[in-house]
C-alpha cells in the first residue's frame, strides 16, 4: 500500500531538505503554537531515547544552518513555523538530568521561551539562523543550570553545609 502524502502537498512552502529540516517535516505548520508542538515532540523523542551531546551538538548546527537558509527563502527575520529552535532548546534543557526532572524542564523552557527574560531576549537579536536558534539554546542552557542546581541542593546534599 503506497504512502498517502496529499496532507504534505497540502502545506505551504517548497518542500525541500531546508523546509523538512526547520519546520520538523511540517510540524511547525499544524497549530496556532508551534513552539509548543515542537517542544513536546522533542519532549518524547528525548524521553523515550535520550540524545547524546553529539547528537545535540549536530542538532543545532543543523538548526542554524537549516532555519538560515529556510528564513532567507522565506523572506522572514524568524518564521514561526521553524521549531527546530524548539528541539535544540528543549534537548538542551534535559541534557544530563534524570528523567524525573524532563517535565518540569520541558514547562520551564517553555516560560523561558514565551517570557523571553534576559538574557534570551538578547540572543535572539543575533542575525540569521544564529539568532532563530540562540534564544533556545539560552533558555536551555538556563533551564539545565536551574534544574541542575535545585537537584544538587535538594538530592545532592547540597544543603547539608547547613546542618
Amino acid at each position: 500500500m503506497p504512502l498517502n502524502t496529499t496532507f504534505l502537498r497540502k502545506l505551504p512552502g517548497n518542500k525541500d531538505f531546508f523546509w523538512c529540516a526547520a519546520t520538523l517535516c511540517g510540524l511547525g505548520f499544524f497549530t496556532a503554537m508551534p513552539g509548543t508542538v515542537g517542544s513536546v515532540a522533542a519532549f518524547f523523542v528525548f524521553a523515550l531515547y535520550p540524545i547524546p551531546l553529539a547528537g545535540l551538538l549536530a542538532v543545532v548546527v543543523l538548526g542554524v544552518w537549516a532555519s538560515h537558509q529556510y528564513s532567507l527563502r522565506e523572506g522572514k527575520t524568524d518564521p514561526g513555523e521553524v521549531i527546530i529552535d524548539e528541539v535544540a532548546g528543549t534537548w538542551i534543557a534535559m541534557y544530563g538530568l534524570p528523567s524525573g526532572f524532563f517535565l518540569p524542564a520541558l514547562f520551564l523552557f517553555r516560560i523561558f521561551d514565551i517570557l523571553k527574560p534576559f538574557p534570551v531576549n538578547a540572543a535572539e537579536k543575533l542575525p540569521g539562523g544564529w539568532g532563530i536558534m540562540a534564544d533556545d539554546i539560552v533558555a536551555g542552557i538556563l533551564v539545565n543550570i536551574i534544574l541542575s542546581v535545585i537537584r544538587w541542593l535538594y538530592f545532592g546534599g547540597g544543603w547539608s553545609f547547613l546542618f
